[in-house]
């Protein structure tokens, strides 16, 4: 180790020092070498580099000799043995090129610009300490670790010493800066947005493709956490955290590939992010992962890819890359959150894509839901199964593959009789789909369907009242079904009431429709006109909404008929 200026303390070798001696001989030094650098006459374009950025150098030793607590931050003990170190290195170069005596030119550029890039370092770590503001502040009081209850002040102070010691320190600093981070994102949600409004994010990002294990692991456990909270996701995507990720998920151990799936599942939540992912060839990786990875990386790939299906060029590439045989099976693993991710991907698959549809029900995947909706693991499957069932049935193939299958009509009166609205809402919407033909119709109302969906007509919301009624005009083309469904005295009048035109949310299509099919019979039109139907239907057929008038005519026309009729034979 080179010895210091003669004057410091004992020739103490630059390890030995404290850091208030440390400082005081660096404070001498840099004046020096100003004042020499700017009278060398050789290399003068390289020595004009050092000497600016050893005025920026000054200014941080200046800042940091003022700070009151500068003396309490451990990273100094590192630093600034360091900046002594390049400085002494700097004076001997000082002196070679004044008297001379350097071997060569090349030689003697190479020296200078290596110099220009320590010192240009040091003022950077410098620069950044300095920012933090922690050399303002009693370490002993403020930089503990926050608890849930901390300031928004402290958070941020803390936070930004920690990327300070992840940027600046050496291994040991980096990996316990790591584990304060992952403790502060963990330990209370709202640190997240502070976080990625104080810290660094393109230094989180590099240290994801560090050499050292260690400290990747604690960065991608940070960035899956980031990832999860709105607001910050945008800053860690411009800086290319989907690469690094991507590559995790090919390379990674089991620990890895689940935070970075955990962490690209968070990013895709974001639309824009779907292209980003394509790019870095997440896909195929995501799907592999689904296809062969633990049990933990799974259900966060399956949700990743669930969050770019939107998209048709992924949808395409998925295809391609066996995606829909890796979900299906998938969706009959033993995790749940697995399985439900899996099946709200395929879901996504098929919503607006026939050709998906086909293809997920060429590939069994109609067998394999209905087994699922047989036994389904919570309120939430059973959801998601319905839900993927109906976007199938809108493909004619897959519906009559539905509608051939045994048991699932009576599965599926099952679910519009004991499921909660939305499912509900689902089974109606495929019962739509699957009316395809007066035998499905027929089909459907003999496995139990009408009274669930007559029951249906007064539950709330409103949109449970409309698909209800959508699904019954369907179904009462059928003389089968309309008779079972006035077995109900009040089947007639709860249709009625849907079409009183202070009620607006539900389409008047719908129960128009409905009592449109029933109307055929002379019973029925009875039961309308009890209900008070006539009276909807004059204001419907004034506001010229299309087929109240008919109706009307059929209803009201019968009616004074049969009062002339009476009257003649009096």
């Amino acid at each position: 180790m080179e010895q210091v200026p003669d004057g410091s303390p004992g020739g103490a070798r630059v390890d030995e020092l404290h850091p208030e001696q440390c400082l005081a001989v660096i404070e001498q030094l840099l004046p020096l070498l100003l004042i020499t650098c700017s009278q060398i006459k050789v290399f003068i374009g390289r020595w004009q580099i050092i000497r600016t950025r050893l005025d920026a150098l000054k200014v941080c030793i200046t800042d940091v000799s003022e700070s009151p607590h500068w003396t309490e931050n451990e990273l100094l003990t590192d630093l600034l043995p360091g900046v002594h170190a390049t400085l002494l290195q700097t004076r001997e170069l000082t002196r070679r090129c004044t008297d001379g005596s350097y071997n060569g030119k090349l030689l003697m550029q190479s020296d200078l610009d290596v110099v220009a890039t320590k010192i240009k370092l040091h003022v950077h770590d410098l620069d950044l300490l300095i920012k933090t503001g922690v050399l303002k502040q009693s370490n002993a009081i403020v930089l503990a670790q926050p608890g849930p209850g901390a300031g928004r002040e402290e958070v941020c102070l803390f936070a930004r010493d920690l990327f300070a010691r992840v940027q600046i320190g050496h291994t040991d600093f980096k990996r316990k800066a790591l584990e304060s981070l992952v403790l502060l994102l963990t330990e209370d949600p709202k640190n997240a947005l502070l976080v990625a409004q104080e810290g660094d994010m393109a230094c989180l990002v590099h240290v994801l493709e560090c050499s050292s294990n260690a400290l990747k692991d604690l960065a991608v456990v940070a960035v899956a956490v980031l990832a999860q909270t709105d607001g910050c996701r945008h800053g860690l995507v411009v800086e290319g955290a989907l690469g690094p990720l991507v590559r995790m998920l090919e390379t990674g151990g089991s620990a890895c590939k689940e935070k970075a799936a955990v962490a690209i599942e968070g990013f895709t939540r974001d639309g824009e992010n779907a292209w980003a992912l394509a790019a870095y060839g997440g896909v195929p990786a995501l799907i592999e992962v689904c296809r062969t990875g633990a049990t933990g990386a799974r259900a966060p790939a399956a949700g990743a890819l669930r969050n770019v299906a939107g998209v048709e060029e992924i949808r395409k590439a998925m295809a391609e890359e066996g995606a829909i045989a890796v979900l299906l099976n998938l969706a009959s693993s033993d995790s749940i959150h697995a399985q439900e991710n899996a099946i709200e991907c395929l879901y996504a698959l098929a919503s607006n894509d026939e050709k998906m549809r086909q293809m997920i029900a060429g590939e069994g995947g109609i067998q394999s839901l209905l087994g699922l909706l047989s036994e389904p693991a919570t309120p939430k499957s059973q959801e998601l199964i319905i839900r993927a069932i109906n976007s199938l049935s809108a493909s004619i193939i897959a519906a009559k593959t539905l509608i051939s299958s045994s048991g699932f009509l009576k599965q599926l009166a099952s679910v519009l009789k004991n499921g909660h609205s939305t499912v509900q809402q689902l089974a109606a919407s495929a019962i739509c789909n699957l009316s395809f033909n007066k035998e499905t119709k027929k089909a459907l109302g003999e496995a139990g369907c009408i009274p669930p969906l007559v029951k249906m007509l007064e539950s709330k919301p409103s949109s449970s009242q409309e698909m209800a009624a959508q699904a019954l005009s369907s179904l009462l083309v059928v003389e089968t079904n309309r008779r079972e469904f006035v077995k109900d005295d009040k089947s007639v009048s709860r249709l009625v009431q849907l079409l009183d035109p202070r009620n607006q949310t539900v389409a008047k299509k719908f129960p128009l429709s409905a009592l449109l099919a029933l109307s055929t019979s002379k019973s029925c039109r009875k039961k309308i006109a009890m209900a008070g139907a006539c009276q909807h239907l004059q204001k419907l057929a004034e506001m010229e909404v299309v087929g109240a008038k008919k109706i009307l005519q059929r209803i009201a026309g019968s009616r004074l008929r049969n009062i002339f009729s009476r009257r003649w034979r009096d």
